[in-house]
């Protein structure tokens, strides 16, 4: 069987704690969209954890960690970032990598550098990984291939030298910067080659072989679906598709095994990044949100970037679930909200005037103002309870809340940063 374990909203929902938490009853995980330009944050009894490229199941020694091929590949931090839990007490995790993901390049890098400096106050927020030039390659067909790196050596020069010609154009005279060299590349692509060889795979072949044993497999998606290029806030989305669906693409598997869909999604909101926020706060108040938030602030895992900071919103959410297909939502971050009197949720946009519990697309979201409902606060720790009858009646009534407004089932709470701060509900 196949579970997807995808994100809501604008990512950071803790879908790496869940991925870890589930990853015990897997078999394989499997990333199959983004790069490292987004981290999951895992706290476990190895430590605390920032992955970016590794799957969240990388700290059971049972489970193999797939890289699948619609993830944008930087081999080095991957062979760092294997090496840095390893370093940490992790047994060396299982690794396989689809010969058929592509590479990002350290040009992409550079780019997107260069291009966010340029763009200067309307930039996209990008974290500046290289993400966009990068599925930008991919499907303009001039990104390299894994499986590249091992076939014919006068076609992949050729390769290269056709990548060099283009980009130079702009390196020289868009952003006057230093050009690429073919011979430069070409070294570059052997030293990727050996970091690479022992983890290369046909990918797709090998899950459908475990599939047909009866093993169960996680496809772990990054960000969550108002980042998705098709269904998100565009233009201020991401560059991989964020929805569940594309599991099926970028992992190798026939859509039909994707029978669950766990949609990740937070008691309140937060986002990284430019773009629409219909129900975000800010001074004072988003400060203690942020400050009392995640599992030790509202920062972002991979930049450091202050979060901006927002109530929960059941009109982005119950469209964001949706798009997701999800069969079960898991509630986190739930703890955070204890020291609230009062808990504004947003119900509704009123959009020039008229309220719709619809979300609308880009252009319409900057005339929406949010519409709140109050409830009331629980004022008190709930990190600790293991059962959802032992919670406060009020911390209940705001679950079931959010659940009435989204029309799927919560089937796990999160009070906590750590794997076992988990309810489960029937």
């Amino acid at each position: 069987m196949v579970r997807a374990i995808v994100g809501a909203n604008w990512g950071d929902e803790g879908k790496g704690k869940i991925t870890d938490m589930l990853a015990a009853e897997s078999d394989i995980v499997v990333r199959f969209q983004g790069g490292a330009n987004a981290g999951h944050t895992i706290i476990n009894p190895y430590g605390k954890f920032a992955l970016h490229l590794l799957p969240s199941g990388v700290f059971y020694e049972h489970v193999t960690s797939v890289i699948g091929n619609g993830v944008a590949l930087n081999i080095p931090y991957l062979i760092e970032e294997i090496q840095s839990i390893v370093d940490k007490g992790v047994p060396r995790p299982h690794i396989l990598v689809s010969d058929r993901a592509q590479i990002l390049m350290p040009y992409h890098v550079d780019l997107d550098t260069y291009e966010e400096a340029r763009l200067a106050g309307k930039s996209f927020g990008s974290t500046r990984s290289g993400i966009a030039p990068f599925y930008s390659d991919k499907y303009a067909k001039i990104g390299f291939q894994v499986s590249e790196l091992f076939g014919d050596e006068a076609d992949l020069r050729e390769h290269v030298e056709k990548v060099c010609l283009l980009k130079n154009v702009l390196l020289e005279h868009l952003y006057h910067k230093p050009l690429l060299d073919p011979d430069e590349m070409m070294k570059l692509l052997a030293s990727y080659r050996e970091m690479i060889r022992p983890y290369v795979c046909d990918v797709s072949a090998y899950l459908h072989d475990a599939l047909k044993e009866g093993q169960q497999v996680l496809l772990e998606g990054q960000l969550g679906s108002l980042k998705d290029p098709d269904h998100g806030i565009y233009p201020m989305v991401t560059s991989s598709h964020t929805l569940a669906g594309y599991g099926a693409i970028g992992a190798g598997v026939p859509p039909y095994e994707i029978k669950n869909v766990t949609v990740v999604v937070k008691a309140y909101s937060s986002a990284v990044g430019a773009g629409a926020f219909v129900s975000e706060i800010f001074g004072e108040e988003a400060q203690e949100l942020r400050d009392r938030g995640g599992d030790g602030g509202e920062y972002g895992a991979t930049t450091g970037r202050p979060r901006r900071m927002g109530w929960f919103d059941a009109v982005a959410t119950r469209y964001g679930v949706r798009v997701q297909g999800g069969t079960e939502v898991a509630l986190t971050v739930l703890d955070v909200l204890g020291y609230l009197d009062e808990i504004p949720m947003c119900v509704g946009y009123d959009i020039d005037g008229v309220i719709t519990r619809d979300f609308p697309p880009t252009a319409r979201l900057s005339h929406a103002k949010p519409v709140y409902k109050i409830m009331p606060g629980w004022k008190c720790d709930i990190r600790g309870i293991r059962t959802y009858e032992e919670l406060p009646q009020a911390c209940r009534a705001y679950i079931e809340a959010i659940e009435e407004e989204i029309g799927v089932p919560i089937r796990l709470v999160s009070n906590g940063p750590g794997r076992d701060d988990i309810i489960r509900r029937d």
